[in-house]
C-alpha cells in the first residue's frame, strides 16, 4: 500500500482537469502537493485552492516539453518540498484533427508532452526513489493506448508510447528497485472539457466518464498500489478483440461507435 499522508507527490498538468481533481483529493488526505504546470493563472488559482497550510501545496510552472526546463524546475521543486514520493506524470493535449490535417508542429508538440515528457520528467525523479527505497510512479496514459481511432492518430501513437513506457519501467524496476510503485491509467473519454464534442453510441457500454470518479479511482489505485487501471470495464475487452482478424477488429471498432466518437469534437479550444 502507498502511503498518502504526509508524503510529497507531484502533479504534472495539474492546474486543470483531473490534474486539479487529484491534487484536491490527495491533499485531503493529507498529502503534500507540488503542481506543475504551463497556465500560470490556473496554477495560481488551484494553489489557492489547496493551501490549508504553509506546506500543504506549491505550484511551479513548467513545460514539460522542454527537457531543460524539467531538469530546472526539478531541482527547484526538491529544493523546496523535498524529494517527490509519489510522481503524477498526468500532464497531455489533444489536437483531433484527421492526419492529414495534422500540422507537424501539433504533431511534435503531442508527443513532446505526451511521451517524451515521461522520460525527462521520470529521469528528473527516479534516482532519488532509487536512493530512499521507496516511491511510485503513475503515467496517465488512454484507453488509445489500446486501440487506434479516426481523427487520434498523434494522439493515440502517443498513448502508446506512454503505455510501452510504463510497462518497460515497471519491469526494469522489478530488478533494479522493487520498492517502486508503477500504475498506468487508461480511460475512455473524460468529460474534463479536454473532448469536449465527443459521442459515445452506446452510452451504457462506453459512456463519457465522469471527472470525480475518474480522479477518486486513480487515487484508490495509488493507494492499492494497483498495476493498470482501466476504464470503462469494456476497455478490458480490447486486447481480446485484438485476436480477431484485423478487418472484423475494424468492424467491431466501428459498430461501437469508437471511429465516429471524433466527428463533433471541439475540445477546450485555442488557450
Amino acid at each position: 500500500m502507498s502511503e498518502i499522508t504526509g508524503r510529497h507527490i507531484l502533479i504534472t498538468g495539474g492546474a486543470s482537469g483531473i490534474g486539479r481533481l487529484m491534487a484536491r483529493r490527495l491533499a485531503g488526505l493529507g498529502a503534500r502537493i507540488s503542481v506543475w504546470d504551463i497556465d500560470r493563472e490556473k496554477l495560481d488559482k488551484v494553489i489557492a485552492e489547496l493551501a490549508t497550510g504553509p506546506e500543504t501545496a506549491r505550484g511551479f510552472r513548467c513545460d514539460v516539453a522542454n527537457r531543460v526546463d524539467v531538469y530546472r524546475v526539478a531541482a527547484e521543486t526538491t529544493t523546496a518540498a523535498g524529494a517527490v514520493d509519489i510522481l503524477i506524470n498526468n500532464a497531455g493535449i489533444v489536437s483531433g484533427h484527421s492526419f492529414l490535417e495534422l500540422p507537424d508542429a501539433q504533431i511534435e508538440a503531442t508527443f513532446a508532452i505526451n511521451t517524451l515528457s515521461l522520460f525527462w520528467v521520470t529521469k528528473a525523479f527516479l534516482p532519488q526513489m532509487i536512493e530512499r527505497r521507496r516511491g511510485h510512479i503513475v503515467t496517465i496514459a488512454s484507453a488509445s493506448a489500446l486501440v487506434g481511432v479516426a481523427k487520434l492518430a498523434d494522439y493515440a501513437a502517443s498513448k502508446w508510447a506512454a503505455m510501452g513506457f510504463d510497462e518497460s519501467l515497471r519491469v526494469e524496476l522489478r530488478e533494479l528497485a522493487p520498492a517502486i510503485q508503477t500504475t498506468v491509467v487508461c480511460p475512455y473519454y473524460i468529460d474534463t472539457g479536454m473532448f469536449r464534442g465527443v459521442k459515445s453510441r452506446f452510452p451504457w457500454l462506453l459512456p463519457i466518464l465522469d471527472e470525480n470518479d475518474v480522479a477518486a479511482r486513480i487515487v484508490d489505485c495509488i493507494q492499492r498500489d494497483k498495476r493498470r487501471l482501466l476504464m470503462p470495464p469494456a476497455v478490458h475487452l480490447l486486447p481480446l478483440l485484438r485476436m480477431l482478424p484485423v478487418g472484423a477488429f475494424d468492424w467491431v471498432a466501428t459498430f461501437l461507435g469508437v471511429n465516429a466518437s471524433m466527428d463533433e469534437f471541439k475540445g477546450r479550444g485555442p488557450s
